[in-house]
């Protein structure tokens, strides 16, 4: 039975998926709930673009929270391969069954066998008995060759084994993928997938995140912090702000009992956001502008 026959119509387990993901800190828009509710549905992976530190992998782990689920994650990166992806097998435990099978007139068990394979994430989300959320996180930073070998899996939720055979997922787990577009994906890869585009949020998007994430931030300095933060993303930086470094911002003001951004205060706390000397310099010679954007 699929999410969408239990729910008994979109819009319903649209609702579901907003309330759930709430639940666990992750303020949703329609258009990201439609695309989860669509994934969960015709059990598609989602492929999820957008700059560094919007909640493309924030997502995920909200997911899996929201559905009380192993989180099973493969970070990417370049030279990445099949043995630290899908599986490998134990050469050590091998070599000694070898070894005591030769000690025992040449009893040697199969070398390729259940016994001697170690299990990685993707193996892992295949053989999960509970439908599991495998994230692939940063698919942009792996080879081309890689991002081929996951076309099986992203099509029929099965991984082949020369030696022991094609194994089928036990349960189809909830795939998120995740890109920075360090590199253009194939379009092999997209057609596999469900897309969603998340950018940084809105000012009233990010004034909502941070009443959810930082509660005791005072009221009158929230549409302030956001309104600061997108005039600074909108500075030509080398790494804008992200949620998180604004979270961590607005409980860094909170812990200093600051009621109200001021010049003196934005200098002072920079670097809570931006985290790259040229950006700092950068940043630092836009404040007046800054805290003309807010105060008018």
């Amino acid at each position: 039975m699929t999410e969408l026959e239990t729910a008994s119509d979109l819009r319903v387990l649209m609702e579901e998926i907003l309330e759930g993901l709430k639940d666990q800190r992750y303020l949703a828009d329609e258009r990201t709930a439609m695309t989860v509710a669509l994934a969960l549905s015709l059990e598609k992976p989602i492929l999820i673009e957008g700059p560094a530190g919007v909640g493309k992998t924030e997502l995920a782990k909200a997911i899996s929270g929201w559905k009380d689920c192993s989180l099973i994650r493969l970070q990417c990166y370049e030279g990445i391969d099949e043995a630290k992806a899908l599986y490998e097998w134990d050469y050590r435990k091998q070599l000694l069954s070898l070894q005591m099978g030769k000690e025992n007139s040449g009893d040697v068990h199969n070398l390729f066998s259940e016994a001697f394979l170690l299990e990685r994430p993707l193996l892992a989300a295949i053989r999960n008995k509970q439908r599991p959320v495998l994230l692939i996180d940063e698919i942009d930073k792996s080879d081309p060759e890689f991002e081929s070998m996951l076309l099986e899996l992203l099509s029929d939720f099965q991984i082949t084994i020369p030696e022991l055979g094609t194994m089928q997922a036990v349960q189809k787990p909830i795939v998120i993928l995740t890109s920075n577009k360090m590199r253009q994906l194939s379009e092999a890869l997209r057609r596999r997938c469900l897309y969603l585009y998340l950018d940084y949020p809105t000012p009233e998007q990010e004034a909502a995140i941070l009443r959810k994430r930082v509660p005791a931030l005072p009221d009158e300095m929230v549409d302030e912090i956001a309104m600061a933060l997108a005039h600074l993303r909108l500075i030509d930086l080398r790494k804008a702000p992200s949620i998180s470094e604004a979270v961590d911002w607005a409980e860094a003001l909170v812990a200093l009992n600051i009621t109200k951004l001021d010049h003196d205060i934005v200098l002072k706390t920079l670097n809570v956001l931006i985290k790259d000397h040229s950006d700092l310099d950068h940043a630092k010679n836009e404040i007046e502008k800054l805290l003309g954007q807010i105060n008018r």
